[in-house]
């Protein structure tokens, strides 16, 4: 099978978590609290899976300059944009509680709640494709990190979704046009950067893990500590130490 192939499908099967999150969250009433401790235990997974997958990767193969470079400018771009977003209905687009604006209460807040699940989830995907470079083998620790994350992500967003007054056919069309866009994009990552030195693909790899982290900061983090505090901080370094023993055992 063609690597750029499997780059999709990779990228496909993590993006996918997404309709399988949306489809538990939109038929399923699930305890807010519950919803809360799955994203602190996937936003753990993911720091575990950018601190020492992505991020040491990116200095293995192109130094620190390169790699505070990407890291610095992935955060900011994500901010920025996000930023934008947020001001234009999509800041709780997370929440699976009442606070997901609804179309009345900002118009074009569904535009830009679509938007922001696309801004949070090309990163990831691209960081799929660019693990291929590196051996021709994927990232079994980046797939897994992505997948927990993105079904924690999707089960919240539709519930919220569904109380602000969203439809099924725009939930659906969301999650499933972003899993699509989570395939292309692991695809792009790999075709675009195949060849490249590694330099450059150590930039990108930084700038995909500056842009995760500050998603997690900026939207998941919050959310997970909003219900669940008491126990958010130990669920999230139980995620973290998941996906590091993850990471020790595939090497």
């Amino acid at each position: 099978m063609p690597q750029w192939l499997q780059a999709g499908l990779w990228g496909l099967l993590a993006g996918g978590a997404l309709v399988l999150g949306a489809a538990v969250g939109y038929r399923v009433k699930i305890p807010p609290r519950l919803v809360a401790a799955v994203m602190a235990f996937g936003s753990g997974v993911l720091i575990s899976a950018l601190s020492f997958e992505l991020m040491d990767e990116a200095f293995n193969r192109g130094g620190l300059d390169s790699t505070a470079l990407g890291f610095v400018g992935g955060a900011a771009v994500y901010t920025a944009a996000n930023y934008l977003l947020a001001h234009r209905g999509a800041r709780h687009r997370k929440c699976s509680g009442g606070r997901q604006a609804s179309e009345q209460q900002h118009e074009g807040s569904g535009l830009s709640i679509a938007l922001g699940a696309l801004l949070d989830g090309i990163p990831e995907s691209m960081v799929i494709g660019l693990s291929l470079l590196k051996g021709g083998a994927v990232s079994t620790v980046a797939v897994a990190a992505i997948f927990l994350s993105n079904l924690p992500e999707g089960l919240s967003s539709a519930a919220g979704m569904k109380k602000a007054g969203r439809g099924a056919g725009y939930i659906f069309g969301v999650w499933g046009g972003i899993a699509l866009a989570s395939g292309l994009a692991a695809v792009a990552g790999f075709v675009l950067f195949a060849g490249s030195s590694p330099e450059l693909v150590a930039a990108t790899t930084a700038v995909a893990a500056g842009a995760i982290l500050a998603m997690l900061v900026d939207t998941m983090i919050p959310e997970a500590f909003e219900q669940a505090h008491d126990f958010a901080g130990l669920i999230t370094v139980a995620g973290f130490l998941a996906a590091f023993a993850l990471s020790k055992l595939s090497h």
